[in-house]
């Protein structure tokens, strides 16, 4: 398993070690290469560091370019406009190298240098709540920069902080010790996630409408509360049954979002108890929280409420009760002190951002995150109707998770079908086609849109064959599949002896950026932008076979391999790029 350099790379160090030889004092300045219309890449530094050195650019552009030699990795370099330098790959070089990653199983993507441990906060549903269409984003997106930071070489900690603590759990366990067989289940078979969810919400009402009109039960619900805080036996019990119940019903959900949830990764609220009162009293005596008026507060410079008051981050209430910062504070003690992150990611809703702002500044000032430990909240917007405004049912519900899954997967297989016949699916397959490409349809859709941004659920567009989408993208794979199956004998071989079409060079340059792309979405915290060179590697591999004959009519024999070749090499990108997003890839469609 070799990490094969991309030709970029090559190329940047060849200008790099003729830009130092040409002008000492810049040595190790960035040549700042990038693609280009121009040529294959073109050199921008050049510019800046002329002006810094007093030098005519034009001139130290000649002198670089004179220092560069070409014949085996860049076949021309010229210099344009102000001091440019566009460069020109050799086809050699291309084949040479894709070959080289078509060698190895990692497709030549590196392991990052200084790999940590990343502990990412994501897949957050509530105790005894349905899941609604809110809950999707954090998931998808959380489960995708997993998939991403694990093939870098990351060592990554899932945590799902489920809400699993709190007052409205008074209500809950004081109804089901009045009514104990309200969370039996009809048989010892398996429960489905449906049947426990319908227990929890025939229990939430129920508890709920007689604590909104039976004053007595409202005050037997608020000490059990108490009991609960404290950890009495008989309560916590009941309590756990909730959790137990609610975890069948999310397992499920996750099931259908084909995504790999395990117990010990589901730590919530309740799992970092024991901490809360530690918490304050180091956070009291080290004089980074204060008493006012008998809460525990945390105050910034920086933020103020409407009325230009100091708003602060209340640690402690004054009834002595522990809001979100207690636990979110021990929480990032935990996972630094415990879990040895360095790296802390929280895959929250933007409307959180201002808490986590002043939870982070906290644990900073406490000395939980210094410089060996970074926390960043990757934020995300909002899910929307095809109308523009916040994704609701017609009758203003919030819509449940589990109809938009299922409505999905209706749809796609609905697509699948029509085209069954002709590829030769089985109902078996067409059933699982379609679970995968509604389901991918689903999180492409979240995925390909920077995580900031809202976005509108419009199913239609999802499953459509057309433009930016999985299905797109699915097909493209499936479609090279049923290539490489046509083309009987021949094998792909790769022939660096050959010329290259415009369409063949476009493609091979794109699939070297494969290993470089990874590496910034790491970094950047941006699967979106593995959803974007996956849809472009597509559209560039849509090009190739119009332009470029593989079976039919059939090429020479050597331009034939070379070509069946790249069509596997865009496969097996494809493949590992769409697995990290969490999607899966028919071989027939």
């Amino acid at each position: 398993m070799a990490s094969v350099p991309s030709l970029a790379s090559s190329v940047n160090q060849r200008v790099a070690d003729a830009l130092a030889s040409a002008l000492p004092e810049a040595g190790g300045a960035d040549p700042l290469l990038r693609r280009s219309d121009r040529a294959d890449f073109q050199a921008n530094g050049i510019l800046a560091l002329a002006k810094k050195a007093k030098a005519n650019p034009r001139e130290l552009a000649a002198t670089v370019v004179g220092g560069i030699p070409t014949g085996d990795l860049i076949q021309e370099i010229e210099v344009s406009g102000p001091g440019f330098l566009n460069i020109t790959i050799t086809d050699r070089a291309i084949i040479e190298t894709l070959a080289a990653r078509a060698g190895d199983d990692r497709l030549g993507v590196p392991f990052a240098a200084n790999p940590g441990t990343t502990v990412i906060d994501y897949a957050q549903p509530n105790v005894a709540k349905e899941m609604h269409v809110g809950h999707l984003r954090s998931a998808v997106i959380g489960a995708a920069m997993v998939e991403i930071l694990e093939f870098t070489g990351e060592k990554v900690v899932r945590r799902h902080h489920i809400g699993d603590w709190g007052t409205q759990f008074g209500m809950l366990i004081q109804y089901l010790l009045e009514h104990p067989h309200e969370l039996d289940h009809k048989s010892d078979v398996e429960v489905s996630g449906e049947e426990a969810m319908s227990n929890l919400n025939r229990l939430y009402k129920a508890s709920r409408g007689l604590f909104d009109s039976d004053e007595e039960f409202k005050t037997r619900a608020r000490a059990r509360v108490v009991d609960l805080q404290a950890g009495e036996p008989q309560t916590l019990e009941l309590w756990q049954r909730f959790v137990d119940e609610s975890k069948i019903y999310f397992y499920s959900v996750f099931n259908k979002l084909d995504m790999d949830i395990q117990d010990p990764d589901v730590v919530g609220e309740s799992g970092y108890n024991d901490m809360l009162v530690e918490t304050c009293e180091l956070l009291e005596e080290s004089g980074v929280a204060v008493r006012s008026n008998g809460a525990l507060c945390v105050f910034f410079d920086d933020v103020k409420g409407p009325d230009g008051n100091p708003t602060p981050l209340i640690v402690r209430k004054s009834d002595g009760g522990f809001g979100y910062a207690a636990t979110d504070l021990s929480a990032i003690r935990d996972r630094v002190g415990k879990l040895g992150a360095t790296e802390l990611i929280y895959v929250v809703d933007a409307r959180q951002s201002l808490h986590f702002k002043m939870v982070f500044e906290t644990a900073r000032r406490a000395g939980w995150l210094n410089d060996g430990v970074k926390a960043v909240q990757l934020a995300f917007g909002t899910v929307l109707g095809k109308d523009g405004k916040p994704f609701k049912t017609r009758e203003g519900e919030t819509v449940r998770l589990v109809d938009l899954l299922d409505e999905a997967v209706e749809r796609a297989t609905a697509v699948v079908r029509e085209k069954a016949e002709k590829v030769g699916l089985a109902e078996a397959e067409i059933v699982e086609n379609g679970q995968y490409v509604g389901i991918g349809a689903v999180k492409y859709a979240d995925l390909s849109t920077s995580a900031s941004r809202d976005y509108k659920f419009d199913l239609d567009q999802m499953v459509s064959l057309n433009g930016d989408t999985s299905v797109y993208l699915q097909y493209a794979y499936a479609r090279i599949k049923s290539i490489l199956r046509r083309a009987g004998d021949r094998k792909p071989v790769a022939h660096p002896e050959l010329e290259l079409a415009p369409a063949e060079r476009a493609l091979g340059l794109h699939l070297d950026h494969f290993g470089e792309l990874i590496a910034e979405a790491a970094a950047d915290h941006a699967p979106h932008k593995v959803a974007a060179y996956l849809y472009q590697l597509s559209s560039l591999f849509t090009t190739f076979y119009d332009q470029c004959p593989v079976v039919k009519p059939e090429p020479e024999l050597v331009v034939g391999e070379n070509r069946l070749f790249l069509c596997e090499l865009t496969a097996r990108t494809l493949t590992k790029g769409m697995s990290l997003l969490g999607i899966r890839t028919p071989e027939k469609l």
